[in-house]
């Protein structure tokens, strides 16, 4: 269940190719992107680098491609990302950032992101996940109204998000997907050991994380299903994919949550050899819709290993 990639959806009341410029072009993107601007016109195969206000180097990669919108075709924007405005997320690998920018009604844009790629980025996937929205905020504001946004507040407050919060994320992050390597890993009693410290310690920093929403708490919940299922213990995985569900249904959580909310009933259920029932939330699993292509391939990829 690690999930790899952030995706967004937002609708602009404004024509296709003022959305574009305004993805593109350093006059535009320096009035939502937090003051950042292009080094050097963005080129199709060519590197670029943005900079903030002040100068500093902010963001780099390649562009892979840069189509612009057409008549019934979709505008596409790809770039590497790398993030240079910190030590720490510099030292992770490059992710990918995709725009689809497409005219869907009498000055309406469709703009789609998806920022992928971020297996190997914990840091970067933390980063980006709430940044994004805020970014895409702000180009709709400035897009529709002219003004920017102001600086970003949590909850209402407006004092900026903790740093004792933030690190809590990145612990969260980094032990979730630590846990998720040794879940497929050959069983022995470390191994054991650690995933299930692992699984506790995400679900504690989760809990303490900067812009900590319920879907933090199911997906941590269900980390810890997954990790007493598969060291042995079944029967406290099943109540704890219980939880899981129940949560799901009461909190109007869906997707491949829901999904996976039934896949850790189905293994816990196959462990304990009950085997009718294991087969029905197996099928549950699989009846759940899942909108993004690569998160549908996760879940199928996890059920095949059911069997």
């Amino acid at each position: 269940m690690t999930i790899t990639a952030h995706v967004y959806q937002i609708h602009i009341n404004a024509d296709a190719d003022q959305v574009w410029a305004a993805i593109t072009q350093s006059e535009w993107k320096r009035r939502y992107f937090h003051g950042t601007s292009y080094a050097e016109g963005p080129v199709p195969g060519a590197r670029y680098r943005t900079v903030k206000a002040d100068g500093g180097d902010a963001v780099d990669g390649m562009i892979e491609e840069m189509t612009p919108p057409g008549p019934g075709t979709p505008g596409r924007f790809v770039q590497t990302w790398h993030v240079l405005y910190d030590a720490d997320l510099a030292a992770e690998p490059p992710s990918r950032v995709e725009w689809t920018v497409e005219q869907v009604g009498d000055r309406l844009t469709r703009v789609r992101l998806r920022h992928g790629d971020l297996a190997s980025s914990p840091l970067t996937w933390a980063s980006v996940k709430d940044g994004w929205v805020w970014v895409l905020d702000a180009l709709k504001t400035v897009l529709e109204t002219g003004r920017t946004l102001p600086s970003i507040t949590v909850d209402g407050d407006d004092s900026p998000v903790s740093a004792e919060g933030d690190w809590h994320r990145r612990q969260g992050v980094e032990a979730t997907n630590a846990a998720f390597e040794l879940l497929p890993a050959q069983r022995d009693a470390e191994a054991d050991e650690r995933l299930l410290r692992l699984a506790y310690a995400a679900a504690y920093h989760w809990e303490r994380a900067a812009g900590r929403a319920p879907v933090n708490d199911v997906r941590a919940d269900y980390l810890v299903s997954r990790a007493l299922t598969a060291t042995g213990q079944p029967d406290r995985g099943l109540r704890v994919a219980d939880r899981v569900l129940g949560s799901c249904r009461e909190l109007g959580i869906d997707d491949f949550d829901l999904a996976y909310a039934h896949e850790a009933r189905a293994r816990a259920l196959h462990a304990l050899g009950r085997a009718e029932e294991a087969a029905r939330a197996w099928r549950d699993a699989r009846s759940v819709e899942v909108a993004d292509p690569e998160d549908r391939a996760l879940v199928e990829a996890d059920l095949a290993t059911l069997g």
